[in-house]
């Protein structure tokens, strides 16, 4: 998958989250944050936007249900990571080092 399909997936996550209900919010938020901490444990302070977009292509978004259904796990509807994960990695590019203004500089 290439670098701009995964960040047109990742920012659709987020569209997900912002339109998700009003009551599913808080959930989808904590779980959120928990897997962009272990985006930050992963990947550390330094990171470039390649090496995010190879991190979700190589290890999948497996690892973060497992994180969502151990952050929320009486709320299945946080457990789904079109929603959780990519808004997450959308959350994380914004971090990377060669990132900036929604682009990727070379």
């Amino acid at each position: 998958m290439s670098f701009e399909t995964s960040v047109e997936q990742w920012r659709e996550g987020e569209r997900r989250l912002a339109e998700a209900p009003a009551f599913q919010q808080d959930a989808l938020e904590r779980v959120t944050a928990r897997i962009a901490a272990e985006l930050r444990r992963r990947l550390g302070g330094a990171f470039t936007a390649a090496e995010l977009a190879e991190l979700y292509e190589q290890e999948g978004t497996g690892w973060c249900v497992d994180l969502a259904v151990a952050a929320a796990p009486e709320q299945p509807f946080a457990w789904d990571a079109r929603i959780v994960a990519d808004a997450a990695f959308a959350r994380y590019l914004r971090g990377a080092v060669d990132f900036a203004g929604g682009r990727r500089r070379y």
